[in-house]
Order: C-alpha cells, then sequence, then structure tokens
C-alpha cells in the first residue's frame, strides 16, 4: 500500500469531509444496512453486508468461472462496509454487483470502476484502489462470470449488460447504496477504467452524460466491433506455427524487428533512449529486414512472405466499402504483441464475439476471417456497443470532465485510433483543441504498454499498481478530482519508472506527458531521464 500526502491531500480531501456525512458507528451503521437495502432496492437482492478493518485480506469466491479472473484475494488500506448483491437486469440477465464503502474514510465522492475484455470479472484491485482513497466505490461483472463471451450465445439481455446496461445499473444503484448507508448523497460522481473500462467510460459520456462528473478512461476499446475485427486479422497474416510461410517467431519480433524499429524511429524525439514517443511519426520500412536472393529459413531476416505480413500489421485496415476500419498497430508494441496477437493462434475475445453475438455459431473458424465478416459485425453493432459518437455535447452541458488517456506501447488496443476518436470529436462538434480542453483532454503515454507496464514513465495513478503518489501532477484519479472541485485541469500529467520496475530500487526516470495535440520533444539528451529535458511542441 502506500501512503498518503498529507499536503497534497489536505485541499482535496478536508472540505469534502467537512460536507460529507460523517458516520459515528460505521460498524453499527454496516450491520443495519442489509435489512435497509433489502426493503428498499428495485431487482435487487442483497447477498450479504460485512463491516471489514483496514488491512483485511479479502478471500474472493472463484466459482462460477471467476478462477479465469485471477482474483483470489484482496488486500483493503481503509475500514469499510462490504455490499454484495445481485441485481436482475432483465427475466433472463442479471448482474453481480459490489459496494465498498470507507468508514470514517469517506471523502463524499463516489466512483465506479469498469472491466477489461470480454470481462465478466470485478475489477476488486481498483475497488481497493479507489476505497482507499475515500471514494464509495462499486465494480459489477458486467452481467456474466469469467473472461469469456461464451455466455452471450443466445442471450442478446447478456450482450446488452456488457454493452452498456451493467455499469450504468451498478451506478444507479450503487449511489443508491452509498446514500442509504452515510445517510446523505455524494457530492460529486466519478469514473476510472482501462481497456473495455476505458471504453464503458466513453459509453458513460457519450449515453449516460448524467452518470459522471469526471471520467479517468484509459486504451479505450471503443470503435469495439472494428477492434473486434482488427484483432481477427491476426491469424489469418501468422497461422500459429511455422508450417505458414508468412509465419513470424516471437525470437524475431522481439529481436530483429524491434531492434530496426528502434534504429529507424527511437531518435526522431531527439534522444535515443529505447522508446518510441510518439510512433504516430514512425513509417517503419520492414523491407529493411529482407532475406539476401538465396537466403532462406534464416533468423536474422525475413523473407517475402513474412515482409508482406509484417507491414500488413503497420498498415491501416479498410473495409469492403473502402473506409477505414481500425488503424495500424503502433511501431513500439511487438514485442508484447507478437505474444498477443502474432504467435498466439486465433485471439479468443474475436473468435468468442463472432461465434456468440455475430454468428451464434460456435463452428465458425477464425481461420476463415475476411473483411467481410468486419462488415456483418458492424453492421449489426448490438446497443449501439460501437461507443463511436462524436456528438459529447449533453456531458459538456452537464458540466462533466474527460481526462483520456492511451499507451504508447499498447499491444492490444493500438494507441492510434485514441487520435482518430479525439478527432471525430472535434470535428463533429465544431470544436479546436482549446476549445475541447474546457472539458475534454487527451494524453499520450509515452512507453506504456496496455494500461500499464512497458519501457516508460507509465505510472500514472491510473490503478493501484501504477500509484506511485498522491500528488494530482502524478496520479490522473486525484488530478481528475482536482479538475471537477478546484478547476485545476492538467496540461501534462507526469509519470514515474522504477529502476527495474522496482521501487526499492529507486527512480530510474519522470517524463510529463503532453496533451495531444502536442507531443514530447528532447531538448536535453544528456539527461533524458529528467522531465526538465523534454518539452511539449
Amino acid at each position: 500500500m502506500y501512503l498518503l500526502e498529507p499536503l497534497v491531500l489536505a485541499s482535496l480531501l478536508t472540505v469534502s469531509h467537512a460536507q460529507s456525512g460523517i458516520l459515528t458507528d460505521p460498524s453499527g451503521s454496516c450491520n443495519s444496512l442489509f435489512a435497509t437495502l433489502s426493503n428498499t432496492l428495485p431487482n435487487t437482492t442483497v447477498n450479504f453486508v460485512e463491516y471489514l478493518p483496514a488491512g483485511t485480506n479479502i478471500s474472493l469466491s472463484q466459482d462460477y468461472n471467476l478462477a479465469s479472473c485471477g482474483y483470489v484475494s484482496q488486500v483493503i488500506s481503509v475500514d469499510l462496509c462490504r455490499v454484495a448483491m445481485e441485481v436482475k437486469t432483465s427475466n433472463r440477465s442479471a448482474i453481480s454487483l459490489e459496494a465498498w464503502l470507507p468508514g470514517q474514510d469517506w471523502t463524499g465522492r463516489f466512483l465506479s470502476t469498469g472491466n477489461g475484455g470480454l470481462g465478466g470479472c470485478i475489477q476488486y484491485d481498483d475497488m481497493a484502489y479507489a476505497s482507499g482513497l475515500g471514494f464509495a466505490t462499486v465494480g459489477a461483472n458486467n452481467g456474466h462470470n469469467g473472461t469469456r463471451g461464451i455466455a452471450f450465445g443466445n442471450n442478446t439481455e447478456v450482450v446488452h449488460d456488457f454493452a452498456d446496461r451493467s455499469m450504468h445499473t451498478g451506478v444507479v444503484i450503487g449511489k443508491q447504496v452509498t446514500g442509504k448507508y452515510y445517510g446523505s448523497a455524494h457530492k460529486k460522481s466519478y469514473y476510472l477504467g482501462c481497456s473495455t473500462g476505458g471504453r464503458q467510460g466513453f459509453k458513460a459520456v457519450q449515453t449516460y452524460p448524467e452518470d459522471f462528473d469526471g471520467v479517468v478512461a484509459g486504451a479505450p476499446a471503443f470503435n469495439f466491433l472494428s477492434l473486434t475485427s482488427w484483432s481477427a486479422l491476426f491469424y489469418t497474416l501468422f497461422g500459429s506455427n511455422s508450417s505458414n510461410p508468412s509465419f513470424v517467431s516471437v525470437q524475431q519480433w522481439s529481436g530483429i524487428i524491434h531492434a530496426e524499429v528502434l534504429r529507424q524511429c527511437d531518435g526522431i524525439d531527439g534522444v535515443v533512449d529505447g522508446i518510441v514517443e510518439d510512433p504516430e511519426m514512425c513509417r517503419f520500412r520492414p523491407e529493411a529486414l529482407l532475406c539476401a536472393p538465396g537466403v532462406t529459413n534464416s533468423t536474422d531476416c525475413l523473407s517475402k512472405e513474412q515482409v508482406v505480413a509484417v507491414r500488413t500489421v503497420f498498415t491501416d485496415y479498410y473495409g469492403v466499402d473502402g473506409k477505414l476500419i481500425y488503424p495500424r498497430m503502433q511501431p513500439g508494441s511487438e514485442v508484447v504483441a507478437s505474444r498477443v496477437y502474432y504467435t498466439a493462434g486465433a485471439f479468443a475475445y474475436s473468435a468468442d464475439w463472432f461465434r456468440y453475438v455475430v454468428y451464434n455459431d460456435t463452428t465458425w473458424d477464425p481461420a476463415t476471417y475476411t473483411i467481410e465478416d468486419a462488415k456483418v459485425a458492424n453492421d449489426q453493432n448490438p446497443f449501439n456497443i460501437a461507443t463511436w459518437n462524436g456528438d459529447i455535447s449533453a456531458f459538456q452541458k452537464s458540466g462533466g470532465k474527460l481526462l483520456h488517456y492511451h499507451g504508447q506501447m499498447d499491444a492490444v488496443i493500438t494507441s492510434e485510433n485514441s487520435p482518430v476518436y479525439y478527432n471525430l470529436v472535434s470535428r463533429t462538434m465544431g470544436l479546436n483543441s482549446s476549445q475541447l480542453d474546457d472539458f475534454y483532454r487527451f494524453f499520450r503515454v509515452s512507453g506504456m504498454g496496455h494500461c500499464s507496464g512497458g519501457d516508460g514513465a507509465s505510472m500514472i495513478g491510473n490503478q493501484l499498481e501504477t500509484n506511485t503518489s498522491t500528488d494530482p501532477q502524478k496520479n490522473v484519479l486525484m488530478r481528475m478530482v482536482d479538475w471537477v472541485e478546484n478547476g485545476n485541469a492538467p496540461d501534462t500529467i507526469t509519470g514515474v519508472k522504477y529502476v527495474d520496475d522496482d521501487e526499492t530500487k529507486g527512480v530510474d526516470l519522470v517524463r510529463n506527458h503532453c496533451k495531444y495535440p502536442k507531443r514530447n520533444t528532447c531538448v536535453d539528451p544528456a539527461n533524458y531521464k529528467t522531465p526538465e529535458a523534454w518539452t511539449c511542441v
């Protein structure tokens, strides 16, 4: 657990405490909550309510396919009241919902977490993170259990929950639970999510603009159907083993291809530091790796077939109508992407979506995927799951604030899709960047993988594991609080990286990540690990 910095938190927390209901007996209030909620919440069964002291390591049930979620236990850092519920969303669907309500540490704030992948997994680490910072926090299972999409088969109600109904229902019920426990309503409402959670955040902005005052959404899986099609493409390019002449091994991706990407593009930002700062400026040329005539079966170069496939990865993907399906994979992500997409066989999330939603045919073969399938999927767009509406004026008018970030080494959702959406909003609403700044700011985080990790200064406080500080400049969640409640909008967000990713070894580098459309340029290469060595241009 990380210690809260009192000087930083004073301006963010003290006022909120003074305005919110302080519980004189949080444990007693929790114990009486079961009966209170059982008689008041619509379509809801309260499974249990328990008051837990700080430091408790909660054992999480692994029944009902939850083992695939990877959550066995979760330590909490504050005393809290834990409420577990089932909420019916139709006569053939329901969500599992939990609320974690800090006792005397409540700040008067409400927060909803999101999900990941095709996930039916409550993000317990996000719940621990937010509740530990004083938010009354809710999380749901998105209408099904486990990490796969099998539950979508023959049940459009489950698809509806996954598209948007689960999270919105959780917010509605969660706010009622919060009010019942504390005896007063929350003062401000927030959202924190990444990947599918990022899409859910944008879905709230687009469809439920009154749900949140502040939304922090990372690496969003919006334009969801096109993302699913793009993710299906790679299996058809490479197959799953060397029997395919286009197959490129993990060793080649991690070795010669990544090295060549860095050789061609690393220095564009002004310093050779092992990070492609702005991949949009990198027009990678894989032909540089072509084997000499007569050379075959070499791991030190690429055959013609391999070069064609690699170039396809780094080329925008277009559909039968000539319109963009999804942008290219950004250069610099290939070390991890080779294990996720290029050598791992059919991508499970894509296969599940086409089998259980698009065609409702469990025998559909991912190896047969073409752009015709992409058109079928996009034409369906159940419950507008695409989440690609450029008009977010209702959220703007509600006074909401949106902080959008995307890691530039993301190996799952290309970072080049986020600027496409930002510019869609700009065109649709007729607002330039300075006008969008009032309510929507987008940050590109160099060297950050999918939601976390990577070679760069990727620790920005978006998750429990990436929290190095509660200083709003170094913590995107607390920055959102500062923006909503004090009007302090971010011009940069600061990321940290530890030596060998080990906090005990100290800080390796710190970098201020620029607000789009600006990009970072190194002006002092000798000191590139310090934020002062970079400037936004």
